[in-house]
C-alpha cells in the first residue's frame, strides 16, 4: 500500500509542476500582447494635406472631443480632436505611438496657451493627424 502511496504523491506533484508551468506561460503570454514591439514611424500631418474624405469627417466632429481612424492607401491615419475651446492658442502633444502584439497605442495630450502668450478671443477646435504606415490592428487611445 506504501508503494501506491508513493506513486499517487509522484503523479500529483508532477500534476502540479505541469499546473504551475502552465499558469506562468499564460501570464506570460498575456504580457507579451501588451509589450511594445516597436515604436511606429509617423507625421502629424497638416490640414492641407489630409485626404478630403477625412476632412469631412473631421468637421462634422469637431466641436466635440473625438477620436477616429481612417485608412487611405496603405497609410493609417489616426485622429484625436479636444472639442471646442474657448480661445486659440492649443497645441497637441504626441507622447507615444507604438505597436503591439495586439493594437496600436497612440497617447496625446492638450497643451493650453501660455499665460502670456495673448491668445485669439475666438473659438477653437484643436485636432490632430497622425499619418503613418497602415498596420491592420485596432487603436488603443490613452
Amino acid at each position: 500500500m506504501s508503494r501506491f502511496y508513493e506513486y499517487q504523491k509522484r503523479i500529483v506533484s508532477v500534476f502540479l509542476i505541469c499546473l504551475m508551468c502552465m499558469s506562468v506561460y499564460a501570464c506570460g503570454k498575456k504580457q507579451d500582447a501588451m509589450e511594445k514591439i516597436k515604436d511606429l514611424d509617423c507625421t502629424v500631418i497638416a490640414e492641407d494635406k489630409i485626404p478630403e474624405e477625412l476632412l469631412s469627417k473631421i468637421a462634422q466632429k469637431k466641436t466635440e472631443a473625438f477620436r477616429l481612424t481612417f485608412e487611405d492607401r496603405g497609410f493609417l491615419y489616426i485622429c484625436v480632436g479636444y472639442g471646442t475651446q474657448e480661445t486659440g492658442g492649443y497645441s497637441i502633444a504626441v507622447n507615444a505611438l507604438y505597436e503591439t502584439a495586439n493594437a496600436i497605442y497612440v497617447d496625446t495630450n492638450l497643451i493650453g496657451p501660455a499665460p502670456e502668450e495673448k491668445s485669439n478671443q475666438v473659438e477653437s477646435y484643436p485636432y490632430v493627424v497622425i499619418k503613418t504606415e497602415f498596420v491592420d490592428k485596432p487603436v488603443v487611445f490613452d
